[in-house]
Formats: structure tokens, C-alpha cells, sequence
């Protein structure tokens, strides 16, 4: 049997078990989706122990995706995220660690006909934000980064190709320029809120909200009601799982039966 996982503290609560039992239900595959928890200090030994056991491949949540960045090896841009939710034990040598959440945002904008061309606004400069903002650029739009800390913004602007920052309090200048707006905050999660006027919103946008509880956040409301394409979170929750799978077993995912099994889940 094939064995993979995911690891955080906790970890019985991830959406993550679901989609890939699903993903291995639909090609017949004779393998196993295990969740991991581990102390802080005992994260090296955990992940050692999982890459001598044979599991083949491991997603990271909190609050392991900066730690696990000593244990593994990392590409360059994934280096620059500073933190890793996918780690690939397949290859001959040490186990490599990437970052999915950015492709994961790229492939949901995609799959609801987002055009990479253009202009990209992402409010937030945490890690979501600096993941999205790669996968953004690496396909060809510029990139507006929005935080709440402008130096924080210019921090990852730095380090994007062809980005550049901004405050909020731009935002309402931006967005109606752009062809794509991310929200890669948590606000959405924990308020009734949205940080982007929604005056500012338009038509010709599509709109990823990365919190996925709720699924309809006030950003995607209002950008609904605006004529927007609104994806929500799930939808990149889904393919940085999809691109996980296709990392780890060089398959192509079927992402519909992913979906319905994470939409039930939710």
C-alpha cells in the first residue's frame, strides 16, 4: 500500500484526508491518506520517521510550514515563499518541499476563466499572499500586493517579478484597473467585512477569496452583486490538493471526484 499523510498540531480537522481517499477510490489505487500530529519538538524526528516508513508524500499545516523549511529541500521561489505545505519524499535523494497554495490559486482562477493577462491585485502579504503573488507573475500579470504595513507589501514586492505595492487605502484605486483580485487575508473568516470597497468592483473581475468558512465571504457578496466571477476558497483548497497528488504520484487528478468529496466534507 501507498502512504501519504498530512502533518500539523492539529490536524484532524483538515479537509485534506477527503479529497485525496477520493483521488485514489476513483483510480483504483491501493493506498492511504494518514493524518500526522506531532509536538513542535519532535518535528525532525517526525518527518525522518515518515520518509523511513515509506510514506510517500506529506502535506504541512500550521504550525509546521516555516519549521519544516530546515528539513527539507527547497527551489528557489519556494525559498523566497518561506514556508512549505508539500513535501515529496519520491525522488533518490533528500525530500524535496514545496509550496502549492500559489498554484493552487492560479489553477482555481483558471478553471473559472480567469485570464492570466493584465493586472492582479492580492490584498495581503503573509504567506498566502507572497505564494499567490509568484504563481501570478510566473504567469505573465503584474501584480499589485495591498497589506495593511505598506513596507511589509514593498518587502515581497521586492522579491516578485514585476510587482509593486501598495496600501489599502489604495485599494479603491487599483482594483477597478485589474482583471483579477485576491484576497489572501483572513478577514472574511473572522468578520462580517471586507477590506475592498465594493464600489470598486466590476464586471470584467474575477474575485478568489482564499477563506474557505464561509464559503460566500462578504468580498465574494459584494462581487457578485457587482457582476463579478467570485471563486471561493475551496476551490484553492482543491487544487493545491490536486497539485499535490499529481506531484506525488505523476498522475493526472480527478479533480471532480476531489471536489465532491471536499464539498461534502465542508
Amino acid at each position: 500500500m501507498d502512504l501519504y499523510g498530512i502533518i500539523g498540531n492539529p490536524a484532524h480537522h483538515s479537509m485534506s484526508p477527503p479529497m485525496h481517499q477520493a483521488a485514489y477510490e476513483e483510480y483504483g489505487m491501493d493506498a492511504s491518506f494518514v493524518t500526522l500530529e506531532s509536538d513542535p519538538e519532535d518535528l525532525e524526528a517526525a518527518i525522518r520517521g515518515a520518509d523511513a516508513l515509506g510514506i510517500q508524500g506529506l502535506n504541512v499545516t500550521m504550525p509546521f510550514k516555516e519549521d519544516v523549511l530546515d528539513l527539507v529541500e527547497l527551489d528557489e521561489v519556494t525559498s523566497q515563499i518561506g514556508a512549505v505545505n508539500t513535501i515529496d519524499f519520491t525522488g533518490e535523494g533528500a525530500p524535496v518541499g514545496y509550496n502549492t497554495d500559489g498554484v493552487g490559486a492560479r489553477r482555481a482562477l483558471t478553471h473559472h476563466g480567469a485570464s492570466m493577462d493584465g493586472n492582479a491585485v492580492v490584498v495581503g502579504a503573509g504567506g498566502t499572499g507572497r505564494a499567490i503573488s509568484f504563481a501570478l507573475s510566473e504567469a505573465g500579470m503584474s501584480v499589485d500586493i495591498h497589506n495593511r504595513t505598506v513596507e511589509r507589501a514593498t518587502e515581497v514586492a521586492e522579491i516578485v517579478p514585476g510587482a509593486s505595492s501598495y496600501g489599502l487605502d489604495e485599494l479603491s484605486e487599483r482594483v477597478p484597473e485589474a482583471s483579477v483580485l485576491v484576497d489572501a487575508t483572513s478577514v472574511g473568516m473572522h468578520e462580517d467585512n471586507s477590506l475592498v470597497p465594493p464600489s470598486a468592483l466590476h464586471e470584467d473581475l474575477t474575485v478568489l477569496d482564499a477563506v474557505y468558512t464561509p464559503l460566500e465571504t462578504t468580498l465574494l457578496r459584494d462581487a457578485n452583486e457587482q457582476g463579478a466571477t467570485t471563486v471561493d476558497g475551496a476551490w484553492m483548497l482543491l487544487f493545491q490538493g490536486v497539485e499535490g497528488f499529481e506531484l506525488w504520484t505523476d498522475k493526472e487528478a480527478p479533480v471532480d471526484a476531489m471536489n465532491d468529496a471536499l464539498r461534502e466534507a465542508l
